[in-house]
């Protein structure tokens, strides 16, 4: 762990950037379905931009600099887990099938919105009541038992109400403050990555920050069932340079295993990781710009892969310099995923700190 870093004297967030976090986190945006949500994140990052680019699935590129040669990404993704309508009893129930890693064991009375082309239809997860279930043959929430109840009495009703399989099922849990220390809701894994690095755009724009080389801002879909997003994007791009910020595990609530998921806690700083996928000399450089800007950071080791975009980036083309900036996160894939705000404008600080920090053509190979 590096040295502390010193106390902040004022927030790097205004009025404007909270607001913007708090109906981005709000939007649904499920995997396949991020449109809607990536196109409130394009209209935040248009005044801070010089060009923009869609691609066919979805993933959104705003753009500092688009005559410059040598690239630099930063990056994060939009999707958030969710289910798909899978079943419809003649009873008017609804069993479900996931779309990318959902929890099934917090689905037990949680309420949800159900996206139709006419629009939401409201449902909730039903559950026998403690008084009926049999205590020494407890059974435990699982794709097989889960159900969705919408009030209906019949598989016809449903179809009334627009609702058909294939349809896509979110939580309705919003954002939340928690002690004005913590962001609290669903999808911050990791559309708090996509706040992160639209905070950059702002804060490079608005201090008036010249960058030696091309600058592309992603925001990529489909992460969560394989970093498709990703992968199709970073052979569009061909960058020289990526950036990736994602989230991991905080380990510091009960539960929690640190010899399995290491020591890392919220409110300690970016988690930098160590592995394959990792570019060392890119790595070297970002470690030596949060020593010079009293950033204070953690690290984590990862294993044949970090899991995340790192891996579609660093392996993409004839392989791009890479490195990964993770977010502590509490309660990964609920709907109470929790971030520490200090983190949050570490990680932003962190990124400008190493983008100016980074050279025209800067040649990050190990042997030249």
């Amino acid at each position: 762990m590096s040295k502390k870093g010193s106390k902040k004297d004022k927030s790097i967030f205004n009025q404007e950037s909270l607001l913007f976090l708090e109906n981005y986190i709000n939007n649904p945006s499920p995997t396949g379905f991020e449109s809607a949500g990536q196109e409130m994140w394009l209209n935040y990052i248009k005044p801070y931009i010089d060009d923009y680019f869609v691609d066919t699935y979805g993933t959104v590129v705003g753009v500092i600099n688009p005559e410059a040669d040598y690239k630099v990404v930063i990056e994060a993704h939009a999707d958030e887990i969710s289910y798909f309508v899978h079943y419809i009893t003649k009873d008017g129930f609804i069993y479900l099938r996931k779309n990318g890693g959902s929890d099934h064991q917090i689905a037990p009375s949680k309420r949800v919105n159900i996206h139709t082309q006419k629009g939401i239809v409201k449902g909730i997860f039903g559950w026998p009541a403690i008084h009926v279930r049999d205590a020494a043959k407890e059974e435990t929430p699982t794709l097989k038992n889960i159900f969705l109840d919408l009030g209906c009495k019949s598989d016809k009703e449903v179809e009334e109400l627009g609702v058909h399989v294939g349809c896509v099922v979110t939580y309705e849990d919003e954002f939340m403050e928690l002690n004005n220390r913590y962001f609290v809701g669903r999808a911050l894994d990791n559309r708090i990555g996509g706040f992160m690095i639209a905070e950059v755009a702002r804060l490079l724009k608005e201090n008036k920050t010249k960058l030696p080389f091309g600058l592309y801002i992603v925001n990529s879909v489909q992460e969560e069932i394989g970093l498709r997003g990703a992968e199709m994007i970073a052979h569009k791009i061909k960058p020289d340079v990526a950036i990736i910020t994602d989230v991991c595990h905080d380990t510091q609530t009960p539960m929690m295993n640190k010899i399995t998921s290491g020591d890392l806690a919220c409110g300690k700083g970016p988690v930098l990781s160590y592995g394959p996928a990792v570019q060392n000399n890119l790595l070297k450089l970002v470690i030596d710009a949060a020593e010079k800007n009293n950033i204070e950071f953690q690290r984590q080791a990862a294993s044949r892969s970090t899991g995340t975009d790192t891996d579609a980036f660093a392996y993409s083309n004839e392989g791009v310099a890479s490195v990964l900036i993770s977010l502590p996160l509490r309660y990964m894939h609920t709907t109470v995923e929790s971030v520490h705000k200090n983190d949050v404008e570490s990680v932003i600080n962190l990124i400008i700190a190493s983008l100016k920090t980074i050279k025209n053509n800067h040649d990050f190979r190990y042997i030249k």
